[in-house]
């Protein structure tokens, strides 16, 4: 709308102090022709925008025309204009909106802490994008986030971790971003559960409403349930010697392998205690190392692994 897009030239000019016409057409993607249309309209309502013509010329705001957001100290202003993930905004489809609040909030600071916020953008970036395919759940999300806002049920067909599906009835609480997954919060059952986005399958809104418990706090549930998890997430302790060529890569081992402790060297090998899942993360993860990692303990995976190797053989004799 032009009413937005006349507060946010008036704001960026603000900012940035000064500005061409080209400039300010690439950043709200509009045409030249448009900006001085809107200009014309901005002058004629009393704000103070003056042309300088020239190479080293622009548009900007007359004398120190702005408002001021006082009071704010260095460490709130760098916890305020830490730029948030882009990908998760762009999965909530909030991208474009993030960018002009930042802009308004820059627009409102007073010159001498402006240089200072926005140095903060150019020394923390935040991504928590995977380098691998981009999410294809847009419209779950999408469909997710419009009924929390309005407390309508939905209909779901999910998939847990062994692969079987069942339809769900939920009432959606909340949005929580894990790393890079996304999970939903919701009421379900008549208890409060948590389900991983991408494996939600069909989702339906019923266009019925649902009552939000009272005295539920998002942050709260999801701190106390990611403490059970962790908690009762099953442990399988290994022992192993491993080549001391191979012993940096460790840094980078599964997220469901957590080294314990790594022993002194000795004749290039090392005793590295590792704590898996269960004993099929364990197989998997020693297998991929090949012949640079020898189990010690226990004695029932050392026979897992020389059935699969074993198995491996057979294949390809």
């Amino acid at each position: 709308m032009r009413g937005d897009r006349l507060l946010m030239i008036v704001l960026l000019l603000q900012t940035r102090k000064q500005m061409t016409a080209k400039e300010l057409a690439n950043e709200l993607d509009v045409s030249e022709r448009t900006i001085y249309r809107d200009m014309e309209a901005l002058s004629l309502s009393g704000i103070p925008v003056i042309a300088e013509r020239g190479q080293q010329g622009g548009w900007s705001l007359l004398g120190n025309y702005q408002t001021s957001l006082t009071g704010l100290k260095e460490d709130e202003i760098r916890a305020l204009f830490i730029s948030p993930s882009n990908a998760m905004l762009a999965d909530l489809g909030m991208g474009s909106f993030s960018k002009e609040a930042r802009e308004k909030l820059l627009a409102s600071l007073p010159s001498q802490q402006l240089g200072f916020a926005q140095d903060v953008r150019d020394r923390i970036h935040i991504d928590t994008s995977t380098w691998h395919k981009e999410n294809d759940y847009a419209h779950t999300l999408e469909t997710l986030q419009t009924a929390i806002w309005s407390e309508h049920l939905l209909e779901i067909n999910y998939q847990k971790a062994d692969g079987t599906t069942s339809e769900r009835m939920i009432g959606p609480l909340g949005l929580v971003l894990k790393g890079s997954s996304w999970y939903v919060v919701a009421l379900s059952g008549g208890n409060i559960r948590t389900f991983r986005i991408s494996r939600i399958g069909r989702i339906s809104n019923r266009h019925e409403g649902f009552e939000r418990p009272e005295d539920f706090s998002l942050s709260s549930y999801w701190t106390s349930s990611s403490k059970a998890f962790t908690k009762a997430l099953p442990v399988y302790d290994v022992m192993l010697k491993v080549r001391v060529e191979v012993l940096p890569r460790l840094t980078f081992s599964d997220r469901f392998a957590r080294i314990r402790s790594i022993g002194e060297v000795c004749h290039g090998w090392a005793n590295v205690s590792i704590t898996f899942a269960d004993k099929k993360e364990a197989l998997g993860y020693v297998l991929g190392y090949g012949n640079q990692m020898k189990i010690v303990t226990p004695a029932s995976l050392q026979q897992a692994l020389l059935d699969s190797a074993q198995g491996i053989v057979d294949l390809y004799q």
